[in-house]
């Protein structure tokens, strides 16, 4: 039986960077058991027309009366965090990788309206470079729900030593391995999983494209149309913007002291500040109801300079952000 809990208040989120600071000492170790069986709830939440503002012109968007696609996404950061660390909850916070996230628009938010919002996590389960789940967050306006947002995230399992080379003679030829981490290919998870957190030095998601791979945001047979492509020239200031109007002030994407601690040599951008922007880029293009699942790639290193493609569809749009690696690909089409 789901236990329900009910703020009425926003839970913040400094406490909750507190207590995944926990994680970070020596011989404190999160249990690694199931997920809690909670949802975390908190209704009539209204929108501050300052901050959406703020948050608009960080990510691109133009100042309209209804929400960008990722703002209920910010709103119910702080649930999702205050569930993530719990006590009871199996995996550390500190060392996340934020790898996929799929958002469904149902019908345009008024920016004037007062949101019902639920977070819960589901989907726990093994992943070949550690333990993946879900952190499923819904929407309601008046008792329907208009958005819902689902994350996927990774917890990188410690890398295991190399078995000793066998030296038995064998004529048989191993098959040929397609997996993530084989050089012939890549492994991108199921759509319906594809989904704050930190990526170790130099670590892609999961699907990280390899030699030939097409991932989504790759143009599929039937594609109607292809832009050349945009340079983005993204400034080192956009991690600590973001941190401001999102509420993730992860240091490693804030603080070059904090990034060095995960392995990168200068801070790298929100996966969900990323999102936004390439969403931001296709407005006046996008139906009033669609699904846009992404898949965050490489880091992008602050400053950074990058290029943005978009590919029309018979479903509606592709689109990645490169550089001289991948960092982000994504499709948007009907709802799901």
């Amino acid at each position: 039986m789901v236990a329900v809990v009910e703020l009425s208040a926003g839970p913040g989120t400094t406490a909750a960077y507190a207590r995944a600071a926990l994680g970070l000492i020596p011989g404190f170790t999160r249990s690694g058991g199931a997920l809690p069986d909670v949802e975390v709830r908190r209704r009539d939440v209204t929108v501050d027309r300052s901050h959406l503002a703020a948050y608009d012109r960080v990510c691109g968007f133009r100042l309209t009366d209804t929400l960008p696609p990722t703002y209920p996404h910010v709103l119910a950061f702080p649930l999702a965090m205050r569930l993530m660390t719990a006590p009871d909850f199996p995996l550390p916070l500190i060392g996340l990788v934020h790898i996929a996230n799929r958002i469904t628009v149902h019908r345009p938010i008024p920016s004037g309206a007062a949101l019902d919002l639920s977070v819960r996590a589901t989907a726990l389960g093994d992943h070949p470079r550690g333990r993946r789940f879900d952190i499923l967050a819904t929407a309601a306006l008046d008792g329907t729900e208009v958005w819902r947002g689902l994350s996927t995230y990774l917890r990188l399992a410690p890398p295991q030593p190399a078995p000793a080379p066998d030296t038995t003679p064998d004529t048989a030829q191993a098959p040929e391995t397609t997996g993530e981490d084989s050089p012939n290919g890549s492994r991108s998870l199921p759509s319906a999983a594809a989904g704050p957190g930190t990526a170790g030095p130099g670590a892609a998601g999961p699907g990280a494209a390899g030699p030939g791979a097409a991932g989504p945001g790759a143009a599929g047979p039937g594609a109607a149309a292809s832009s050349a492509g945009s340079e983005w020239r993204v400034p080192a200031r956009v991690g600590t913007d973001y941190a401001a109007v999102s509420g993730d002030r992860n240091p490693i994407h804030t603080s070059r002291l904090g990034a060095r601690l995960f392995g990168f040599p200068r801070p790298i951008a929100h996966g969900m500040w990323t999102k936004a922007h390439a969403l931001a880029a296709l407005e006046g293009r996008l139906p009033d109801a669609y699904t846009v699942d992404v898949t965050f790639r490489k880091p992008l290193l602050l400053p950074a300079r990058a290029t943005f493609t978009t590919v029309s569809t018979p479903d509606g749009w592709s689109f990645a952000l490169a550089s001289s690696h991948p960092h982000l690909t994504g499709i948007v089409t009907g709802p799901t």
